[in-house]
């Protein structure tokens, strides 16, 4: 049984146009020609065509469908649209990533500007190595337990909340030296032993970096307001001193 050109096309939900085009490169050929070079294709040509559409979608260029399709097995095919497939997933899974780090930065910021936005598409890369501060058996340790602004789970929203509300006391007036940062700064430690798993060396190790502006941005770490690290020292220093 054969169908008309204009059949194959809203059967594929594609235009005349391109039907034509691609029977006059010869990628999908009419099995039988009518009356006026009406052109019929066959269940065949209806295969070739279906195909030429899943290859195009990979954003493959014709030629290389035309090869694939002449040469190759369908595993081949199949394999191909596999991989097209999982880079999709890990583009979604990226674009989530991106989405999250922004509405971190929003709560955290209270806004975003077009830095922020241009850094999470096109992230820069660190200005030293990791490795000039930790060892490899540290960084792995820090890659498992830091927080990440593109993820939205639990470690990370406890941290966005400890920093909003040193945030919130600095905004209020109130002194690192009230019961109030005693208290904030306990949750802390707390949070600090969760995130170190008790290891104290890695932990000061780490703070050393985070304190300084210059170390967090070689390392490209999501900088933390210089009043906010002040208000931690100082707080400390008064909790040590009692």
């Amino acid at each position: 049984m054969y169908i008309s050109s204009g059949e194959l096309a809203k059967r594929f939900k594609v235009s005349i146009r391109t039907i034509r085009y691609y029977d006059q490169i010869g990628l999908v050929c009419p099995s039988k020609l009518g009356e006026g070079g009406k052109r019929f294709y066959s269940a065949e040509d209806c295969l070739v065509l279906e195909k030429v559409l899943l290859l195009k979608s990979l954003a493959l260029p014709l030629e290389e469908i035309r090869s694939i399709i002449k040469n190759k097995s369908i595993e081949t095919i199949l394999t191909a649209h596999k991989s097209y497939l999982e880079e999709q997933i890990l583009n979604t899974q990226n674009s989530i990533a991106h989405t999250n780090s922004l509405l971190h930065i929003l709560k955290l910021e209270g806004t975003i500007n077009w830095k922020d936005l241009i850094s999470l598409i096109v992230r820069p890369e660190p200005t030293k190595s990791w490795s000039i501060y930790f060892s490899m058996e540290e960084q792995e340790k820090l890659q498992e337990s830091l927080p990440k602004l593109e993820r939205d789970n639990l470690s990370t929203k406890k941290w966005m909340n400890l920093v909003k509300r040193i945030e919130f006391c600095i905004q209020e007036g109130i002194s690192p030296e009230t019961e109030r940062a005693k208290f904030i700064l306990e949750d802390l430690d707390i949070l600090s032993e969760e995130t170190f798993h008790g290891d104290q060396k890695l932990m000061s190790k780490f703070w050393e970096v985070r304190r300084s502006q210059e170390s967090s941005h070689e390392l490209n770490l999501y900088p933390i307001k210089q009043e906010i690290i002040d208000f931690i020292e100082e707080g400390y220093a008064v909790i040590q001193g009692q």
